[in-house]
């Protein structure tokens, strides 16, 4: 039988795959001196997050397809405002790294996603330090200075503007009304965000130069981004950040390596370019693995208490079931009703024993 929320995942994971190529490429063609040339990422940024606020707006609030979340200005100002700050970061610095060096080497440097989440986990105290871990960053580091060695077309700007720190934010959530109301809040407070810095550096390029405003190419373009948009809070939600590293990055990285070569015929790519990003690729599946199977670890571990608890009841049930005989001296036939009126009351008493065990164990 065909397991329709593994499909619906899986068909969620090929639409992300095809939405964010797609934009990517999009807003490199856009913002390329050599074909659009419209050489301002930060306005680019802020039409996006501008168009994605007003869309969640109206769903919300004039079409009332979800009902909005009540929201405190504790939590708002802890968790939104801060996200939404590394999200507009992350997308200003992302799209200012097109207009230096190209889409294949983008994806290649994207390896070094593992040794910064690495990096901040350790100084956050959410991880430690570990040799095997370690050792894969060690690897990834060495794959991506071979392949930045062998890129023809390397530029220290564009390679210090994609690996900026604020390059790396992920948002989790869980639920359609969720992911719309949550686009509507980080949407238009990365807005306000980007506000300061394109009204210092852009607005009066805007005023000064020849900037040619095709409203067609930025809303297809706005419209591209907003699913993208929904389908990163979606993907996060049912799968989490490591699927999308592993399932979804890997793979979407490799086609993008391709197909910019083909959109992009001044993107080259070296044999050391290759097998620098291999080697890298190499290092970022195994530290992929490694979180996994401690994630997998840390599951079992706070399962196998009152697994072990039930499998034991169980186990004493079906003795006392088939071996201990009745009032009457006979032995219950299996599949027989008993009528135990102690029954209920040890389950429960073991159900209780088991969650305070566990209780304990997880603490």
């Amino acid at each position: 039988m065909i397991n329709k929320t593994l499909v619906l995942t899986y068909i969620y994971l090929l639409i992300y795959i095809i939405l964010s190529s797609g934009v990517i490429l999009y807003n490199k063609w856009v913002l390329s001196p050599k074909y659009f040339n419209f050489p301002l990422p930060i306005t680019l940024t802020m039409i996006h997050m501008g168009f994605s606020g007003f869309v969640a707006f109206l769903l919300i609030r004039v079409f009332k397809v979800v009902a909005p979340v009540k929201m405190t200005f504790q939590i708002y100002a802890t968790c939104v405002v801060p996200i939404s700050a590394f999200f507009a970061s992350s997308l200003w610095f992302g799209n200012t790294a097109y207009l230096h060096i190209y889409v294949a080497f983008i994806q290649m440097l994207k390896a070094l996603m593992s040794v910064a989440t690495f990096i901040m986990a350790v100084i956050c105290g959410t991880d430690k330090p570990r040799c095997d871990v370690f050792s894969n960053m060690l690897l990834v580091s060495v794959g991506v200075v071979i392949s930045s060695y062998g890129e023809i077309h390397f530029n220290i700007v564009g390679t210090v503007y994609h690996l900026s720190p604020c390059r790396y934010s992920l948002v989790n959530t869980d639920s359609a009304q969720t992911t719309i109301c949550a686009l509507t809040l980080v949407s238009w407070c990365s807005f306000v965000f980007l506000a300061f810095p394109w009204y210092v550096l852009e607005k009066p390029t805007l005023e000064v130069a020849q900037i040619q405003l095709n409203f067609w190419i930025f809303f297809s373009n706005a419209r591209c981004a907003l699913a993208l948009n929904f389908t990163i809070f979606l993907v996060i939600g049912r799968t989490g950040a490591v699927t999308i590293r592993v399932a979804a990055g890997v793979l979407k990285d490799w086609i993008l390596i391709a197909l910019s070569t083909v959109i992009f015929p001044e993107s080259t790519i070296t044999g050391l370019n290759i097998i620098g990003y291999a080697i890298a690729l190499c290092g970022v599946v195994m530290y992929n693995y490694i979180k996994v199977k401690d994630v997998k670890a840390s599951q079992s571990t706070s399962d196998s208490l009152p697994d072990r608890i039930n499998k034991e009841w169980k186990m004493e049930k079906k003795s006392s079931d088939k071996f201990h005989p009745d009032v009457r001296g006979e032995i219950p036939r299996v599949g027989a009703e008993i009528n135990d009126e102690e029954a209920p009351l040890i389950t429960s008493r073991l159900s209780h024993i088991g969650r305070t065990q566990l209780g304990n164990h997880a603490a």
